[in-house]
């Protein structure tokens, strides 16, 4: 892989994670619109990888939270809060780790990487946000999280499994339908994404140790990139959401649809 190809995904990556216009469909999409090849599943998983180490350092206040969390579910310290947001995060990540482990088992990922498929959800899922984030209430806290509120936010990560849906589109969407604002919809959904895209990496990391030295370096160098793109957009994002509404991108998500049926 080029250096040049990295960097095209690592910044196609880095800007799509966060918004929310469906990173793994974007990815799908760079060949259609250049000679670059395939970069292939594990690529994609690896450049995820960057991603949240973005996320990690940008809400390094609320991962120590989560950590403090943690300790006291086994017993060391004492913070409700942490404690009961801690495990409301581990339980909405558990529907998205069960469908993920059986389209990776059964050998699903692979025929979902189809432009069709991607240019539906791209439609569907954007009209969604838009009517959540329309009618929404904005009256909920990420601190207000409940048992059915995370498994909800959960289960809508596990569709985003499928290209072209979006990770933190599904994830808002469903915050926005339950009474989140914006900006706590978006951090409850990025909080929410580092266990099951930890997931992913760890089984990146496996795949990539049975393939070459080379591949191997070039997911590491990708991932990088990747990092320094997804810093960026997300600290973008977060101040874009203070001030104004989900709109853009539910317009642009419609319109590259569009696009794709009519082209492809």
């Amino acid at each position: 892989m080029t250096l040049f190809q990295q960097l095209i995904i690592a910044i196609v990556q880095g800007i799509t994670e966060f918004l929310p216009i469906s990173s793994s469909g974007h990815l799908i999409l760079i060949p259609y619109f250049t000679e670059l090849p395939d970069q292939g599943p594990m690529i994609d998983v690896a450049v995820h990888v960057g991603s949240l180490l973005a996320i990690i350092i940008y809400f390094w206040r609320d991962v120590l939270g989560l950590a403090r969390g943690g300790f006291s579910a086994v017993g060391i310290g004492s913070d409700p809060l942490q404690k009961r947001l801690f495990w409301w995060v581990v339980i909405g990540t558990i529907p998205a780790v069960a469908l993920g482990l059986f389209f990776k088992l059964n050998g699903y990922l692979e025929s979902f990487r189809s432009t069709d498929l991607v240019a539906i959800n791209l439609i569907v899922y954007g009209v969604l946000l838009g009517l959540a984030d329309r009618f929404g209430r904005q009256e909920k806290r990420y601190e207000d999280l409940t048992l059915r509120d995370a498994v909800l936010v959960g289960m809508a990560q596990a569709l985003a499994l499928i290209p072209g849906t979006s990770r933190s589109g599904s994830t808002m969407t469903m915050a926005r339908f339950l009474g989140y604002g914006r900006v706590e919809a978006a951090r409850f959904s990025f909080l929410l994404a580092i266990p099951a895209v930890a997931g992913a990496g760890l089984l990146a990391v496996l795949d990539l140790a049975e393939a070459s030295a080379q591949i191997q370096w070039d997911a590491l160098l990708t991932g990088a990139f990747t990092f320094i793109a997804a810093f960026a957009t997300m600290a973008f994002l977060m101040n874009f959401l203070k001030k104004a509404s989900m709109m853009v991108f539910v317009v642009y998500r419609v319109l590259l649809g569009a696009g794709l049926l009519y082209f492809f």
